[in-house]
């Protein structure tokens, strides 16, 4: 006998979705396009149910009527490096539920390469841009943007560059390297040092790394002086930076108790380092990180970290970019993402086992 016909699951419509959500379809398809007037409530109640339905625009047909690409680029230093792989997945789920493709280039934190990316092909090819610049210059971006940005929108990531005509998602930097600093402060340490300088400054003064003036904020807050010899170069701020600049740290006449770490594969080398050294963390010396990494549960000890919401980040970042398509003429939008201060075992301690009862 010849089987029955397989049945295909029918594909949810955008009628589905606004039966679900409580709206009309207009107000759905309002939400995938990025328009301004939708209430937070009733936008957060549609993306709930595109999620649920697991909803997917027809890209062929919304295409053809809008004469767009369906098509979001993202540029990153490095996608290898763990806070840009997690947060590149989350903009990739962004725009998914609102029916877009991810475009995905690397920089590197060539200089050269980020201004290829302003020039060539991605904004020809993407409706928008999302960019997290590292060596390009204010005046150079300033200028690249001025062209590029009348065409196609552009939503910058990070501290890098911060006051440009165009949107830009962040946190605020000076407050967590504060938040990072006073944890170690708490604890009663008072040789804080802090790993990750970009290296080519030697007076921390003239540098304008944010996050070093949080760490400079809370030392000066807290009575204690700030001593040159306690900010360390990190290099590109990965794992190896880390151990080499807390090896350079335990090297001084005082060494450090405690170490903040401007991200968190610096912390992991520079905890890698103190066990090498044998230096107990925290009890010789605290460390604490910033991004929160997936790794940073799953070391020993724990790391603790500064969590930007890195979900938050990539929300915002592809909402920008489909107000702009959708016609928004507000000036430039800063968008300031919240972070959370993680404690784990590398200031808190670890937890000793419970003994087995016989």
């Amino acid at each position: 006998m010849a089987g029955k016909p397989v049945q295909r699951k029918r594909r949810p419509s955008i009628k589905d979705v606004a039966a679900l959500a409580q709206v009309s379809s207009k107000t759905v398809s309002n939400v995938l396009h990025g328009q301004i007037f939708v209430a937070d409530a009733t936008r957060s109640r549609v993306l709930r149910a595109i999620e649920e339905l697991d909803y997917r625009p027809d890209p062929l047909a919304r295409n053809l009527r809008s004469g767009r690409s369906g098509i979001l680029a993202v540029a990153v230093p490095n996608v290898e490096v763990p806070f840009f792989a997690e947060l590149t997945s989350r903009i990739v789920i962004a725009a998914r539920a609102r029916g877009y493709t991810v475009l995905i280039d690397e920089t590197s934190g060539v200089r050269e390469r980020e201004v290829d990316l302003l020039t060539g092909i991605a904004p020809l090819l993407a409706d928008g841009v999302i960019f997290s610049p590292q060596e390009i210059s204010r005046s150079q971006l300033t200028s690249l943007l001025r062209r590029t940005a009348r065409q196609t929108p552009v939503v910058l990531l990070g501290e890098h560059v911060i006051g440009l005509p165009v949107d830009h998602v962040l946190i605020d930097n000076v407050a967590a390297g504060a938040d990072a600093t006073r944890a170690l402060i708490a604890l009663g340490r008072r040789r804080v040092a802090a790993i990750g300088l970009p290296p080519g400054y030697d007076d921390p003064q003239e540098h304008a790394d944010l996050r070093l003036q949080g760490y400079r904020q809370a030392l000066e807050d807290a009575g204690l002086p700030y001593d040159p010899h306690l900010t360390v170069a990190a290099g590109a701020r990965r794992s190896a930076d880390g151990a080499s600049a807390m090896t350079s740290l335990l090297a001084l006449p005082e060494p450090p108790d405690a170490v903040f770490c401007m991200t968190d594969l610096l912390a992991l080398g520079a905890v890698r380092a103190l066990y090498e050294q044998g230096r107990s963390v925290p009890e010789d010396v605290a460390v604490i990180g910033f991004d929160n990494i997936a790794h940073t549960q799953f070391s020993v000890p724990t790391i603790s970290t500064i969590s930007p919401d890195k979900t938050a980040i990539a929300e915002a970042a592809v909402e920008l970019i489909l107000q702009r398509l959708a016609g928004s003429n507000k000036p430039p939008q800063v968008v300031e993402v919240r972070h959370d201060l993680i404690i784990r075992e590398s200031t808190a301690g670890r937890r000793r086992p419970a003994r087995r009862r016989r």
